[in-house]
């Protein structure tokens, strides 16, 4: 190899063993393409040359899910995960896999068929955030809050890109290997991030993982794909994961998926309805006027040339052909799940919410899969609760809204089975009412 692997590894090892702060833990950023791959190999072979009795620190392997992942590579990380869990028990390494997920509240699915947000683009593309960084950030918070201080290991790499490059300069101390994350007492380490893509894959091609297996699935993934990864999002400097990256297959920040595009053209053609889907989402994007309403979610009226959200009958639209992808889909390809029975209890509360009655979304799925999904209940309990909240507020629409909002706020957290955030969440709506209120008492005066 044109780099010297014992040297790389010997650095781990030091670091590992002879850091300042024992007690905090690593948490390694793992998407699964290459540079992750490698990343966690070297660290894992580097750790095996440390005797049992130094495996004194934690180190957690984070793979975050933003559960519109291409199911392709979902299948794929999925495998591998499971291994490299087999693999730390059978041998006692001290690796745990953890597994993070968007809240439900924040899903790409309840944000866009839901609450009718247009699909992302560069000027707003809300769910890198929600899918990406908000999952991930709160483990490492949690981690930092128990032990104090944590160590992020990424796999960027200088030669990857120029922002990058910009990127690792910018935040790396002086005379340490480590630099500063923009998360309190945390901390990143770049062990590969001299490493040359040449050299990357020379050491994937040459080097088998430590927990079983070859890395010959991973590099027919690249080459059907032409793709590059998508690494683990841990804030707004990380790039997006459209264009040739393996990421989200509804990204439509850019006008093409590279990669998508490539597996289609390798012989993935079950991938079709996911590819027509995306296109779609860029046309309803683009075209407000048709699309879109003209005032936001907070009822105001948007400037002339500016949309809010998408229409009732584009969301149920959205729902309707998203649900048909994915029983094509399914009759191929198995048990690929695209959409979840939470998200559509979420999506149908959302749209009661929003005063949507004329859609459904158990009709819809209904018609699709000829099944008998039944939300009566949670329907009638919702007009009944209309009803009552109508007399009560004497038809104030401003109040009726803000009630309506609240109890919304309430609902969604109790379908998440915990209440976190729950009091900080209905401060804040209280305090955009009352900024309201002010603006239209100050406008009367």
């Amino acid at each position: 190899m044109l780099f010297n692997i014992n040297y790389l590894e010997a650095e781990i090892i030091d670091q590992y063993l002879h850091d300042e702060n024992p007690d905090r833990p690593w948490i390694i950023g793992f998407s699964g393409g290459k540079d992750s791959t490698m990343l966690l190999q070297v660290v894992w072979n580097a750790i095996k040359k440390i005797e049992e009795v130094s495996w004194t620190r934690d180190i957690y392997i984070v793979c975050n899910d933003t559960l519109v992942e291409n199911p392709k590579i979902v299948l794929f990380i999925e495998k591998t995960l499971k291994k490299i869990e087999e693999a730390s028990v059978r041998t006692g390494m001290p690796f745990k896999v953890i597994r993070t997920i968007p809240r439900l509240e924040d899903t790409f699915w309840v944000n866009l068929i839901g609450k009718g947000y247009p699909a992302p683009s560069n000027t707003f593309r809300w769910c890198t955030e929600r899918l990406k960084i908000n999952p991930t950030t709160r483990f490492i918070l949690d981690k930092v809050s128990e032990k104090g201080e944590a160590i992020i290991l990424l796999g960027t790499r200088i030669d990857e890109s120029s922002s990058r490059a910009r990127s690792i300069k910018k935040h790396a101390i002086k005379g340490n290997r480590l630099r500063k994350h923009m998360l309190p007492n945390a901390f990143v380490y770049a062990p590969i991030k001299d490493i040359t893509t040449s050299e990357l894959w020379q050491y994937l091609n040459q080097v088998p993982p430590p927990w079983g297996g070859t890395n010959k699935e991973l590099v027919t993934l690249y080459r059907n794909a032409n793709s590059g990864d998508c690494p683990l999002v841990i804030d707004e400097t990380s790039p997006s994961c459209g264009n040739s990256r393996f990421g989200c297959w509804v990204c439509t920040v850019v006008k093409r998926d590279k990669s998508m595009e490539g597996l289609i053209d390798n012989g993935e053609d079950w991938m079709e309805p996911l590819m027509d889907f995306r296109d779609y989402l860029v046309e309803t994007r683009e075209n407000g006027e048709k699309y879109r309403e003209k005032f936001g979610r907070d009822g105001r009226e948007k400037p002339e040339g500016y949309y809010g959200p998408y229409k009732s009958w584009v969301r149920a639209d959205f729902l309707e052909k998203l649900l048909i992808a994915q029983k094509e889909i399914q009759e191929t390809e198995g048990g690929v799940e695209l959409i979840s029975h939470q998200e559509l209890i979420a999506i149908q509360v959302t749209w009661y919410r929003d005063g949507i009655f004329n859609h459904k979304v158990a009709n819809i799925y209904n018609r699709i899969y000829n099944k008998d999904l039944d939300m009566s209940k949670q329907e009638e309990k919702f007009r009944v609760e209309e009803e009552l909240l109508k007399k009560s507020c004497k038809q104030d629409l401003e109040e009726l809204q803000l009630i309506q909002d609240l109890v919304g706020i309430q609902k969604k957290k109790a379908l998440l089975l915990r209440k976190r955030g729950l009091q900080n969440d209905i401060e804040v709506r209280l305090e955009e009412y009352l900024e309201v209120k002010k603006e239209v008492a100050g406008n009367d005066n």
